[in-house]
C-alpha cells in the first residue's frame, strides 16, 4: 500500500477515536456527579434538635436567683428581761442578712391567743428592743398571727423579702412511670425527671450570698510585707518558702 494511502488511513481512525472519545466524555461526566450526589449530602452541615426534656439536670433544675421570704422564729425566755445570748445571735444575723440583701420592711409576728398573753407580749418585746439595739427599729413593721395549738410554743417570727438562690422548679415530681411496662419510655435510656433536683435546692440552701452564682467577688489586696520577705529571701539566695513545724501530740495528752 502506498505511503500517502497508510497515512490517510490512520488519520481516519485518529478521527474516529476522537469522535468517540468526544461522545462519551459527557456521559462520564453524567455518571460522576451521579454517584457524588450521595457523598454531597454527607458534607451537609446537620443541626441537631434539642430535647425537649434536657439530659443534664443542670439545666432541667437550673438554680436562679429570685425573691423570697427570709424568715426565722425567735422563741424568747420566758423569765429575765432580755434576750438570752442564742436569741440574740440569731437576731443579729437575721439583720446582717437584711442588711446585705433585703429591701422593704422588716415584719415581726407576734403570737396571739395562747395561754399567757402577758408572757407573749413580753416576749414580742424583747425582740422589739433587740432590733432598736441592732440600728432597724424604724423598719419594723408589726402584725399578728394566732396560735394554733396552745400546747405548742409560739415564736416570734421575723421575715423580709429579699435575694435567694433556689431552684427554679419542683423537686418531688414524677411525670413518667421509671418501670414504664406498658411503653417504651423506659428503653431510652435516660435519667428521670426529678433526678438531680435535691442535689440543686441543697446546693443553692447552702450559698450565704446569692449573688456570687452571678459574678465572682472583688478580691482583697494583697499582703506586702510577706511579697517583699519572699523577694529578700530570693535576693540572699534562700529558699522563700515557709516552714510550718507540727508538734506531734498524743490525743489525750496536755
Amino acid at each position: 500500500m502506498p505511503n500517502h494511502s497508510i497515512a490517510a488511513a490512520r488519520k481516519l481512525g485518529v478521527d474516529a477515536g476522537r469522535r468517540k472519545i468526544g461522545v462519551a466524555r459527557p456521559a462520564a461526566r453524567l455518571l460522576s456527579l451521579v454517584l457524588l450526589l450521595p457523598l454531597g449530602a454527607c458534607g451537609l452541615n446537620k443541626v441537631a434538635m434539642a430535647p425537649e426534656v434536657p439530659y443534664d439536670y443542670h439545666e432541667r433544675h437550673p438554680i436562679v436567683l429570685a425573691e423570697a421570704p427570709h424568715i426565722v422564729d425567735i422563741f424568747p425566755p420566758t423569765f429575765g428581761g432580755r434576750l438570752d445570748q442564742e436569741s440574740v445571735l440569731r437576731v443579729r444575723e437575721f439583720v446582717t442578712r437584711y442588711r446585705r440583701m433585703g429591701r422593704g420592711m422588716i415584719t415581726v409576728l407576734a403570737p396571739t391567743g395562747g395561754p399567757d398573753p402577758a408572757a407573749l407580749r413580753a416576749g414580742v418585746e424583747k425582740v422589739r428592743r433587740e432590733l432598736d439595739a441592732e440600728g432597724v427599729g424604724r423598719a419594723v413593721y408589726f402584725a399578728t398571727y394566732p396560735v394554733g395549738d396552745a400546747g405548742l410554743a409560739a415564736p416570734v417570727r421575723l421575715s423580709f423579702v429579699g435575694m435567694e438562690a433556689k431552684v427554679k422548679g419542683r423537686c418531688g415530681e414524677w411525670p413518667d412511670d421509671l418501670a414504664s411496662g406498658t411503653s417504651l419510655e423506659g428503653w431510652r435510656n435516660t435519667s428521670y425527671w426529678n433526678f438531680g433536683c435535691a442535689n440543686q435546692a441543697t446546693l443553692a440552701a447552702q450559698i450565704a450570698d446569692p449573688r456570687d452564682l452571678v459574678e465572682p467577688r472583688g478580691e482583697t489586696p494583697g499582703d506586702v510585707e510577706t511579697r517583699m520577705r519572699a523577694i529578700q529571701k530570693v535576693r540572699a539566695g534562700t529558699d522563700p518558702g515557709t516552714g510550718w513545724a507540727a508538734k506531734a501530740q498524743s490525743a489525750g495528752g496536755n
